[in-house]
């Protein structure tokens, strides 16, 4: 067995970012299989697309063949399952493909990683760990006084998304339980950062408030989400890889527990003193509120006490550091922009936020 790991999703945003980071500071070989759906854009990772190291594989992790043949031929020491169906908006217009990639995806997966598991020399299979990367949604809502969710907090999921993640988080629990298949899991709060599908409410912000556009919050705009950086997150999936205590859970944060509102001001703030000369100046003025969304969490905040004391991870980034950094990616990519703004994104986007 060599140092390869094989990475589900690696063409979406968490993905692209750990497999740039892999490559950076581990250096091991990488196999990414990705559908390549919507939000997939190999684009992202077009600095090492000629790496030696590295390796796209497009395909679908529902494909038992395709899963079974990359586990035969590359023999990996790890799998890093990030492919999802991820956005909160699009599960509940259309669930179908949440059930389909969520749930029958890893378990399709699991199942491959199973029986090559099993038929690996007993060195190799101590040595052998599927790291499921999950969210923070699973855990339902939080209260203003609660305390923040940690790693034995129920399951509450209040969406078809995050439903679909904590059907998939059992299942990972019960491979490990039942078959002693070597898991390990994280539940991360909200990632932000380069390379974000600019659906969601950073990037669609920076985006929008830098062209005029409306800037849609929904309901009050005082959801509360605790908001981490993406490359702290990928830092912190590394620790887990490398020193996780085989079946348990890591919850991953930021420490960085605002409003969906204050988030929407602060990039208004940046802006104003990047771009003074934008069509709207000051750009809260385009702030424009819109109509709540179906059970909509209130409130997530996460306690990341265990991975602090087990790993010694915690994230190097503030918000305020990580904003800036990401408003400035963006500012510098309109290529990617761009591309990735296609027709079916502005369709989508026009139809989601109508009236």
């Amino acid at each position: 067995m060599e140092d390869t790991i094989l990475v589900t999703g690696g063409a979406g945003f968490i993905g692209s970012n750990f497999i740039l980071q892999w490559i950076s500071e581990v250096g091991t070989p990488v196999i990414n299989l990705d559908k390549l759906t919507y939000a997939g854009n190999l684009r992202n990772l077009e600095q090492i697309s000629s790496d030696r190291r590295y390796q796209f594989v497009q395909g679908d992790v529902i494909d038992r063949h395709v899963v079974s043949d990359l586990f035969r031929l590359h023999r990996p020491r790890a799998v890093l399952h990030f492919a999802a169906e991820s956005h909160v908006d699009r599960s509940i217009r259309g669930p179908d493909d949440f059930i389909r990639t969520n749930v029958n995806g890893t378990f399709c997966l699991l199942e491959e990683a199973r029986a090559y598991w099993m038929n690996l020399p007993e060195s190799e299979r101590q040595k052998f760990r599927f790291l499921h990367v999950s969210t923070d949604e699973v855990y339902g809502s939080l209260g203003p006084a609660d305390a923040a969710f940690n790693e034995e907090t129920g399951y509450a999921p209040n969406s078809p998304y995050s439903a679909s993640k904590a059907a998939a988080d059992h299942l990972v629990r019960a491979y490990y339980q039942t078959y002693g298949l070597p898991t390990l899991t994280t539940n991360c709060s909200n990632n932000y950062g380069p390379y974000q599908f600019p659906e969601k409410l950073i990037p669609l912000v920076i985006l929008n408030a830098s062209t005029g556009k409306p800037l849609p919050i929904y309901g009050d705009g005082r959801n509360l989400r605790d908001w981490l950086f993406v490359l702290d997150h990928c830092e912190a999936l590394r620790s887990v890889l490398a020193r996780g205590t085989v079946g348990q859970t890591y919850n991953i944060g930021g420490g960085s527990e605002k409003c969906n509102l204050e988030i929407v001001e602060t990039i208004c703030a940046i802006l104003d003193e990047l771009r003074p000369h934008d069509q709207v100046v000051p750009h809260r003025n385009l702030i424009t509120f819109v109509k709540d969304r179906p059970g909509h969490d209130r409130r997530y905040a996460m306690n990341i006490c265990k991975i602090e004391r087990e790993l010694g991870w915690t994230p190097r980034e503030s918000f305020e550091s990580g904003i800036r950094k990401t408003i400035q990616w963006y500012l510098e990519h309109e290529e990617w922009i761009r591309e990735v703004t296609s027709g079916a994104y502005r369709q989508w986007i026009a139809t989601h936020y109508a009236g």
